[in-house]
């Protein structure tokens, strides 16, 4: 990303990618689409999810760490807890798990997918990712304890028949995840924020100054890493761009999402498997803004972006739903199966001997890889 990108002209394409797709969201919405349309939203939805990356990387560099990647995961998450209410509201009983299929596919993709991919281009590269196991470790246990309190418990319980929760368990869940989420950002950007940031080690150092030394032969590798910081200005433009991209990657994806339940029927596959796709389309810009920064040794922020997209997804949806509750009708499935049970329990496990040593090899990432696609499996054949 050179300077010049920061000037944002109003011809460029992430100006006008995310502003046709937003154009094509208002025609889309609400209507059932042709399939030349569908393809033409997708397409849409695919630049407006390169789109939302480059202008989430614009803020990220006026912002530092860990504030870049905490905007983006926010901005996606609220986004996405919008768009999971909208399908509650209109889907009627054969939604009532999808809340629970959606919010437990993020995380499956966040811990494994998006985790994954990182270590292994961070390998790839330097043979061992290098990240800060304090700041890992701690939202690591974060997305463990939100999993566990709402997404498990409810199959335990007992005040109401199968896997939901009273009114006052569900009241409680919210609660302690907005409580959790609020106090791991109040130590993610103020008390502890150097546990989030890039760790600096010699090898680092040493790319560094080779890095340097070919800037100054006129042979940079990688003018992201010496880009300057972008004015106030464009990082507002930025910031707005990238809300109308978001925006209009949840809006479009709401918009196709006929043509994937009518799919998803056809072939005979779990309703789950909606679910699924809808957390991998709105977690594409993630994935990518995170497979961006591990390319650039910043695997740190890679992980912020996962583990803080875990957290966000459940902390923000399960306090919404819990509120859109009052005036939805129908059973709230949030309690998981005995396979997903064990699919959380493994990957938790596994994440944590990630964790710990700080630094991880092709293997773990390798194993995080399989883990998910065990998921996407078992999502197709339960």
């Amino acid at each position: 990303m050179s300077t010049a990108t920061h000037r944002t002209p109003l011809t460029d394409w992430t100006v006008v990618v995310p502003v046709v797709a937003l154009v094509a969201l208002l025609f889309s919405w609400g209507r059932d689409l042709p399939t030349p349309a569908v393809a033409l939203v997708a397409l849409c939805l695919a630049g407006a999810v390169l789109a939302a990356v480059h202008h989430a990387e614009v803020v990220a560099l006026r912002v530092g760490e860990p504030f870049g990647s905490l905007v983006l995961a926010v901005a996606v998450t609220v986004i996405e807890v919008a768009l999971i209410v909208t399908l509650l509201a209109d889907g009627g009983d054969k939604t009532s798990s999808l809340a629970r299929d959606t919010v437990f596919a993020a995380v499956m993709i966040t811990c494994n997918g998006i985790v994954g991919l990182s270590l292994l281009v961070g390998a790839l590269r330097n043979r061992v990712a290098v990240f800060n196991a304090e700041g890992s470790g701690a939202a690591l246990a974060t997305v463990a304890t939100l999993a566990v309190l709402s997404l498990v418990l409810p199959t335990f319980t007992t005040s109401k028949p199968g896997p939901e929760f009273s009114t006052a368990q569900l009241a409680f869940a919210a609660t302690a995840s907005l409580a959790l989420y609020g106090l791991f950002i109040t130590v993610q950007t103020v008390r502890h924020r150097d546990y989030f940031l890039p760790v600096d080690t010699k090898r680092i150092r040493k790319e560094a100054a080779q890095a340097a030394a070919a800037a100054a032969a006129g042979t940079d590798s990688d003018g992201s890493e010496h880009a300057e910081p972008p004015t106030a200005r464009a990082t507002l433009i930025s910031l707005g761009l990238l809300f109308v991209a978001l925006v209009a990657v949840v809006g479009n994806a709401k918009a196709v999402s006929p043509t994937i339940e009518r799919g998803v029927a056809n072939l005979g596959l779990p309703y789950a498997v909606v679910g699924v796709i809808i957390a991998l389309l709105v977690l594409a810009p993630e994935t990518l803004a995170a497979v961006r920064a591990a390319r650039r040794d910043r695997v740190q922020t890679s992980l912020n972006l996962a583990y803080g997209s875990a957290i966000a997804s459940i902390g923000l949806t399960i306090p919404a739903i819990a509120l859109a509750s009052i005036w939805l009708s129908g059973p709230l499935m949030l309690g998981l199966a005995p396979v997903h049970m064990v699919l959380l329990a493994l990957t938790i496990v596994v994440s944590a001997l990630t964790i710990v040593p700080g630094r991880a090899t092709l293997l773990q990432g390798g194993v995080h890889i399989v883990l998910l696609a065990a998921f996407l499996f078992l999502a197709v054949s339960p």
